[in-house]
């Protein structure tokens, strides 16, 4: 299988909510990184390994938001990169306001696993969906 298809099968997943195959997919050693001025890092460091990944972004998106979507749209091949473009969407529960903002994210693949993410996303969107400000 090449990477966008081995990408393509991940979005799937976590958009049927199998969150352990996206888990399993990644290494144990794995860098995410959200966008600058996204609330769920406000920090600008990176989640590091699996458990930090669900805990401190998958729990809270599943918590947090009702209709949570990661729609991709295009994949790009890269070799151990594959960048892919898409929406997120979605309303957030305390505020019920809804968004609905591009994204990118730049995947990087070692031996099979993910070691590294990268996400760009409209965080101004996101911010007032969430009702927070921003902490640049």
């Amino acid at each position: 299988m090449n990477n966008v298809e081995h990408f393509k099968k991940l979005y799937a997943a976590f958009g049927q909510g199998d969150i352990p195959t996206v888990l399993g997919a990644m290494h144990p050693q794995i860098k995410w990184y959200e966008a600058e001025s996204n609330p769920y890092a406000p920090d600008g460091k990176p989640f590091v390994g699996p458990d930090q990944v669900l805990n401190k972004l998958f729990a809270r998106l599943a918590e947090e938001w009702d209709d949570f979507k990661v729609t991709p749209e295009k994949f790009h091949d890269a070799g151990v990169t594959v960048v892919v473009e898409g929406r997120y969407t979605g309303s957030y529960k305390e505020t019920g306001k809804e968004n609905d903002s591009q994204f990118c994210h730049v995947w990087t693949l070692e031996n099979d696993k993910i070691t590294n993410f990268q996400q760009y996303t409209n965080t101004a969107a996101l911010q007032e969906a969430m009702g927070v400000a921003s902490h640049v």
